[in-house]
């Protein structure tokens, strides 16, 4: 299934933008008459009858929707420190929206090396991973924030801070609660901080393990978001 981002959808029409439009009439070689699947980002999942074959402009019509296709039981927050490569960062947008996530912050930690992202960028990342991996649900990725302006936040549910100094920690798998919302916190290349992980367990956070190796920051968050998803789904089956 090939998926186009509609995330002003409203009503029965639909006129896709010049580079949706391109890609359908003169990449896909669509005619009138063809269906197309859209979505707007919050669950709806939309079939479409192309109206014309305008490479600027294609308009389409909704002939059927699905609604909450594909919703999961769970909600996960991944706060991420961006790293200093930022196609790293990337990398772990892109693979994280694929597994399945929620939210997503860019978290300026004390030894970030990257204290500055460029959000539009980002965001066109999630959108292309939402359409390749044909989901339903467009991750809300907000802006970045400081440790401390994060932890000030109410953040419902399970909280969990990723940990890999000074002893041992239970992993992530043996707390997490099946079904429940989750908010983990990764840190940057350095680590977290003594003073920051403090300030994590005085807000609720529970110090957790990904594994006994010691992963890049990008790599940490796709565990951390495969381990949540791979425990539902295994409820789900």
């Amino acid at each position: 299934m090939q998926l186009f981002y509609a995330p002003e959808l409203q009503g029965d029409h639909y006129t896709l933008e010049e580079q949706e439009s391109k890609h359908i009439i003169r990449v896909l070689r669509m005619k009138p008459g063809d269906t197309i699947s859209l979505t707007d980002g919050t669950g709806n999942l939309y079939t479409a009858k192309l109206i014309n074959d305008d490479t600027r402009r294609c308009t389409v019509r909704i002939i059927d929707i699905k609604k909450e296709y594909g919703k999961r039981h769970y909600h996960i927050h991944l706060a991420v420190a961006p790293t200093k490569n930022i196609n790293r960062f990337e990398w772990f947008l892109e693979k994280a929206t694929e597994i399945g996530i929620d939210e997503i912050t860019p978290l300026i930690c004390q030894r970030s090396e990257r204290k500055t992202v460029k959000p539009e960028r980002l965001i066109k990342v999630v959108t292309a991973a939402m359409k390749q991996s044909v989901k339903a649900y467009h991750p809300v990725l907000h802006e970045p924030k400081s440790f401390k302006d994060f932890l000030s936040n109410d953040h419902k549910g399970e909280k969990y801070i990723a940990y890999v100094e000074e002893g041992e920690h239970p992993s992530l798998k043996s707390l997490y609660s099946i079904g429940k919302q989750a908010t983990i916190l990764i840190g940057p290349e350095g680590d977290f901080s003594p003073e920051e992980v403090s300030m994590a367990i005085d807000n609720g956070y529970k110090t957790v393990s990904l594994g006994n190796s010691r992963l890049r920051t990008e790599t940490a968050g796709v565990l951390a978001c495969h381990t949540v998803a791979l425990l539902n789904n295994e409820l789900e089956h």
